[in-house]
């Protein structure tokens, strides 16, 4: 913009207008020229700022012209990438119709089908103007062509009819749960439920109650949570079968590694919920029950708190070379004749048979008195000088300690020993029964497990949870589910001159119980003889 420069040039004559009127404002001809050429400098000045405005206003309207065009750039970018993505959607929705399709047409007959496939086509009709607005409204300022934007809309319609109609057969293959459903009826027989589930109806329900705050998970948009007491039959159908997990999910329909993860998440509640209830160590009142019950079961051996055994359930070869040979079970290879390993599994029973303490995990090599000196047990009660009071009752495969006793293994007992071990024997076979049928009631443990070995003890304690609660709610053992077990360590001392002695005090504390167990002995036969 151009100031154009007053009409005149100069401005002498103004001042001879009237010659008085400088002489009122004291004012002379050189201050009035003065003032001029300030006037001058301020006309300078002013033009400037109008050319400096002038160009600022000009780099901002640049400026603003740049970041529209940038915008609608960014805004084609989108829309292009919008429907590159939906045209890539809409493939693999076509494929997996096609596979849809291919299914049906095996489950249904042709007449179904048809009408199925009618349908389908019917609502992918009615929902494709909709979804193609849509599609429109959310590409504004593209340049995308109009018949690239109806076949994003109608993809858009199909997508969206196939997600709220049939999106549960894209991702859940359909699997027959009739079983299950046959099972979980109230009509469904209570003896066939026990010799499924090794259980009444009664004590399932009340596993599935107990753990229900635990094991429930919610509805997703995806697919519906496996209830509570399918996700609890899953894991008690698979411990008291053992068998493989591939068999597990045909049975319920569902898949092998829903079937693996529903095991290892029950189990877990199991620990968490149920073996605090279930199995722990008793209180005083408890403990004196126990022993006044296994003094009359032995006919007078006193203090007796438990009766101790230990196991082993078998695992498949550690993958890790140098552990292998830890869990290498030279026994069990001699008897079987292959290669077995294994791993150990300690417990003390009452005179009930229901597990008050447990120790899993110790490996298959070592001997019963090796797997006693790194149970809980013996580090954590018996450290602490807990059991000082309380017998533990063991075989020939455990050491004659301050609180454990176990039977003579001399060749040549004399009569008094001999009372003993006939006394001790019973207490003994008590664990011995327990573990029995513990093995025999959940067959998992009589099989080589398709787990890792650190999920292994979870599942072998969630195991003996169930047993007690079966013990305690009596629940009937069917006698084809009883098992022998062996006692190797106790086979291997037979006959050995002494046991491995770790007290001198013990040796005379056993036999004075000896001793007393003959005195009575005697007295009894002879009130007998008199009477």
């Amino acid at each position: 913009m151009k100031i154009s420069s007053p009409p005149w040039d100069d401005y002498s004559h103004f001042h001879n207008l009237n010659p008085e009127m400088d002489s009122w404002f004291g004012l002379n001809n050189d201050d009035v020229v003065g003032n001029v050429n300030g006037y001058d400098d301020l006309k300078n000045s002013n033009t400037l700022r109008d050319v400096f405005t002038s160009l600022i206003l000009l780099d901002d309207e640049d400026e603003n012209e740049e970041r529209s065009a940038r915008a609608m750039e960014s805004e084609r970018d989108k829309a292009l990438f919008q429907y590159n993505n939906k045209q890539q959607a809409q493939a693999l929705i076509n494929y997996y119709m096609q596979l849809q399709d291919h299914y049906y047409s095996d489950e249904m007959n042709e007449l179904e089908f048809d009408h199925f496939r009618t349908k389908r086509a019917r609502r992918s009709t009615s929902t494709e103007s909709v979804s193609a607005s849509a599609f429109v409204f959310e590409n504004v300022g593209s340049e995308i062509p109009a018949p690239m934007l109806a076949s994003s809309g109608s993809s858009s319609s199909s997508s969206g009819e196939h997600h709220n109609h049939h999106h549960r057969r894209l991702w859940v293959k359909q699997r027959s749960r009739g079983w299950w459903e046959r099972c979980n009826h109230p009509d469904f027989p209570e003896e066939e439920f026990r010799r499924c589930f090794r259980m009444s109806k009664a004590t399932f329900n009340m596993i599935c109650y107990e753990l229900e705050s635990v094991v429930t998970k919610k509805n997703t948009t995806l697919r519906n949570a496996i209830p509570v007491k399918q996700r609890v039959a899953v894991c008690i159908w698979s411990l008291a079968t053992g068998d493989s997990l591939r068999l597990v999910s045909e049975q319920f329909g569902l898949g092998v590694s829903t079937c693996h993860k529903l095991v290892l998440e029950v189990c877990s509640a199991i620990k968490t919920v149920l073996m605090p209830k279930f199995l722990h160590w008793p209180d005083e009142a408890k403990m004196n029950e126990i022993k006044n019950e296994y003094e009359l079961i032995s006919g007078g051996i006193p203090n007796i708190g438990g009766s101790i055994y230990t196991t082993h359930v078998p695992i498949n070869a550690p993958k890790n070379i140098s552990t292998a040979s830890s869990y290498f079970n030279k026994h069990h290879t001699e008897r079987n004749q292959k290669t077995s390993y294994s791993i150990a599994v300690q417990g003390v029973v009452d005179p009930q048979g229901i597990f008050t303490d447990v120790f899993i995990g110790g490996p298959g090599s070592l001997p019963d008195d090796k797997v006693l000196e790194i149970s809980g047990l013996y580090q954590l009660r018996a450290s602490l000088g807990l059991l000082n009071d309380a017998w533990m009752v063991g075989n020939s495969g455990f050491p004659l300690m301050d609180w454990v006793l176990v039977p003579y293994t001399e060749k040549n007992l004399t009569w008094c020993q001999q009372v003993f071990n006939e006394k001790i024997g019973k207490i003994q076979k008590v664990a011995k029964e327990a573990f029995g049928r513990l093995k025999g009631r959940w067959g998992c443990l009589q099989k080589r497990r398709e787990m890792k070995l650190d999920d292994l003890p979870v599942i072998v304690g969630a195991c003996c949870v169930l047993h007690n609660i079966c013990e305690m709610r009596n629940e009937e053992m069917d006698p084809q589910w009883k098992l022998d077990v062996f006692d190797d360590d106790e086979e291997v001392n037979i006959g050995s001159d002494q046991n491995n002695i770790a007290s001198a005090y013990s040796v005379l504390a056993r036999d004075y119980i000896a001793y007393n167990l003959l005195w009575m002995a005697l007295q009894g036969t002879s009130q007998q003889v008199t009477s």
